[in-house]
């Protein structure tokens, strides 16, 4: 499949538009329709526990559990299997839940606070991490030059550096690429989901405009289209569960801090800037590394859903990042000019986190090893 990239650096002149099917034009490739019913149906099993936190917050929701240790989550590594798992699930009470979990659990009230402190937990360690405080000390004028700098950054590709994409689309196996696709779809099967709760707290243009690439998002009113539904069929494709949350046991810690990052903002009115701040970051960063996954999946011989998913990114996000840059986070700022330190925030800690999952699958596969758990 061809699609036409617009040059990064290329100015617009006009407003950006919404991308319409055209008569025609490439649609995605057909599925089952009793494979989507039934994997929408089916509810995911809860995962099994990776330390003390999540145990006991699995096993509280499954109704097996006595008194939790809530207290040992004061001691819990910030950036570990354990929290993440746990903020994971908990998390998940707010989107599909779980088989068996009783649906009123989402506001639970131990849940809640054992949240909470894991919130504190990992926000206070990415807030370390970024140089948050540094970046609120910051007048206004300077605020908005970083602001302006890291989206640049964002654009500006190192040549040759390092990444999951390079290593695929060069000499990655057909195995590695459906590790990959396994440990994306933690985020990509509810793809855009935990960034519409961001959208009631924002005003003005720059709703309008995240809405503008969220419609896109979801498939522009067609069903078929939505890219989580995109996601679902190449997974089937690749002979992997498409089921929501089916692989979330296989899935590394380090995905499932990027997935808890996305809700934690989206849930927190004082963090919607850093939703802001993450979500561009996606739509930012998309378009290179799709087009070198469209590469890897032909030369692995993938199928024609895998590269149509790959190939829609392309096309989508070089348009999404001129709506983001202009008539999201441009407007926002002009608004509330206080929003800029978190919406760096959420750029940088998006980064770093990124960063860490992939060097832990490089790493993984450098050394032979599977990257799934």
């Amino acid at each position: 499949m061809s699609t036409t990239l617009p040059a990064r650096s290329q100015a617009s002149s006009g407003p950006a538009t919404v991308r319409t099917v055209q008569p025609g034009a490439p649609v995605p490739p057909a599925q089952p329709a009793a494979a989507r019913a039934t994997e929408r149906a089916t509810a995911p099993a809860l995962p099994q526990p990776r330390g003390p936190i999540s145990q006991a917050v699995i096993e509280h929701c499954a109704g097996t559990g006595g008194d939790a240790p809530w207290s040992t989550a004061r001691d819990v590594d910030a950036y570990g299997e354990d929290l993440h798992l746990a903020l994971y699930v908990l998390y998940e009470l707010h989107y599909r839940g779980f088989a068996g979990v009783d649906p009123e659990l989402e506001w639970d009230l131990d849940l809640v606070a054992l949240r909470l402190e894991l919130e504190k937990a990992f926000l206070a360690r990415l807030r370390r991490d970024t140089d948050a405080d540094a970046v609120e000390a910051l007048d206004e004028t300077d605020l908005r030059a970083l602001l302006d700098e890291e989206v640049d950054t964002l654009l500006t590709e190192v040549v040759g550096a390092p990444s999951v994409s390079r290593h695929l689309m060069t000499v990655g196996t057909l195995e590695q690429f459906r590790e990959y696709v396994t440990h994306r779809s933690a985020y990509h099967l509810k793809e855009a989901d935990p960034q519409l709760l961001v959208v009631p707290r924002i005003e003005g243009p720059a709703k309008s405009g995240l809405m503008t690439v969220q419609h896109d998002e979801y498939g522009s009113g067609r069903a078929s289209a939505m890219h989580s539904e995109l996601f679902a069929a190449m997974m089937r494709e690749l002979g992997l569960d498409a089921g929501y949350g089916a692989l979330v046991d296989r899935v590394s810690g380090t995905v499932l801090a990027e997935v808890n990052l996305m809700s934690m903002t989206g849930l927190h009115r004082s963090l919607r800037g850093a939703s802001v701040g993450q979500f561009a970051v996606i739509e930012l960063t998309s378009s290179p590394g799709s087009a070198r996954l469209v590469k890897a999946a032909q030369r692995l011989g993938c199928g024609p859903a895998t590269e149509y998913y790959y190939a829609e990114h392309v096309e989508a996000d070089a348009v999404h990042e001129q709506i983001l840059r202009r008539d999201v986070l441009a407007p926002l700022v002009e608004a509330e000019p206080e929003i800029a330190a978190d919406i760096v925030f959420g750029i940088r800690a998006s980064g770093l986190l990124a960063t860490r999952f992939g060097d832990a699958v490089l790493g993984a596969w450098a050394d032979g090893r599977s990257s799934l758990g």
